[in-house]
């Protein structure tokens, strides 16, 4: 399992969602639910962020409560821990999360809690450092964040740089200082200089690079075949899609057309994206920093299951995951049935 991403629900994970209304249609809220029974709202779990804009959109343009019959009842995470814990606990019956909490759900599960059943976002993320950093072997003996230890991005960096032949170890010895903290917090330490460079996904990137006048040194793209890779994917409970085939065959249509409806009203989802964003956190993003983050991302069903495999590798190689066999992560067949249905090409699980 990734380390640091265990444990039971946390006071954290149920504050978050008694904030976003969600106990109160949690059913009986023992074990992995069934949604509270037969006709009961689909409970949806997703972060405040323009890597889960499908999510945003899809809640905020009544898509899915369209093909749900009912709108989803929903709440709100910070990290995939918290949502990964709330899904274990029976607190929500899906959550659009990264794909490293994914793997992390699979492995201490022993493959029998959850599935990942789409894609949702590829690309994103971006290492952006300070102006006078002109390439990798300048990172030595620099302060670098990303959001989490053992996350999908710390997991990245700390990849990349072994490649590279540099150390970062977990305990933040090593040719370079990885420092996991808040995104919010990157946001500060670079600005004021306690910090190098930061590992990050949109908006977080751009913010630094239009708010702090940060550099991208690297655009995660250029490490993955074809510029594609998972950030985001949509993970179900195993016992509430057993229970609830057809419910989750609706959400699958919403995801299509909020998707579709993304990447053909570009402007519209960013406003409404923007929106659904201050609502949740109080501020607004600036109209610079939310269209140079929309434009990093690609909106996508297809869960670029290569990339996930391929992560996990990573993390086993850098001592960040237990040795894993994913086999069975993926339940594509509900989604493939839907893109058929609509015409559209089908994805796989390799």
């Amino acid at each position: 399992m990734l380390r640091g991403l265990t444990g039971r629900i946390t006071a954290a994970a149920l504050a978050a969602l008694v904030t976003a209304g969600a106990l109160g249609a949690c059913g009986d809220g023992g074990g992995t639910g069934d949604g509270g029974g037969s006709g009961a709202p689909l409970r949806l779990g997703y972060f405040p962020n323009i890597t889960h804009a499908t999510a945003l959109v899809g809640v905020e343009k009544g898509i899915f409560a369209k093909h749900l019959g009912t709108a989803p009842k929903t709440a709100t995470f910070n990290a995939g821990p918290s949502a990964v814990e709330a899904l274990f606990s029976g607190a929500i019956d899906a959550t659009f999360v990264g794909p490293n909490p994914s793997i992390n759900a699979w492995a201490k599960s022993h493959g029998k809690a959850v599935h990942i059943i789409s894609g949702a976002a590829s690309g994103g993320v971006s290492l952006v450092v300070k102006p006078g950093i002109k390439g990798v072997q300048d990172l030595r003996g620099k302060r670098i964040a990303t959001p989490q230890l053992g996350n999908t991005q710390d997991v990245a960096i700390r990849y990349w740089l072994k490649q590279n032949g540099l150390t970062a170890n977990k305990d933040g010895s090593g040719d370079v200082k990885v420092v996991p903290q808040e995104n919010s917090q990157t946001l500060q330490t670079f600005a004021q200089g306690d910090i190098d460079g930061a590992w990050v996904p949109e908006p977080y990137a751009s913010r630094l690079i239009l708010e702090s006048k940060g550099k991208r040194l690297l655009d995660e793209k250029t490490l993955w075949p074809g510029g594609k890779f998972v950030i985001t994917n949509l993970l179900v409970s195993q016992e509430y899609a057993k229970k609830n085939p057809e419910q989750v065959k609706k959400l699958l249509e919403g995801v299509v057309e909020a998707t579709d409806y993304i990447n053909q009203n570009q402007a519209d989802a960013q406003k409404v994206t923007n929106d659904a964003l201050t609502k949740l956190s109080g501020k607004p993003l600036k109209e610079d920093v939310l269209a140079a983050a929309f434009k990093e991302i690609d909106f996508t069903v297809d869960p670029v299951a290569s990339s996930l495999t391929a992560g996990a590798r990573h993390a086993e190689e850098i001592g960040l995951l237990e040795k894993t066999d994913l086999t069975g992560i993926y339940d594509l067949k509900p989604l493939n049935e839907v893109l058929k249905a609509n015409g559209k090409p089908q994805v796989d699980d390799r």
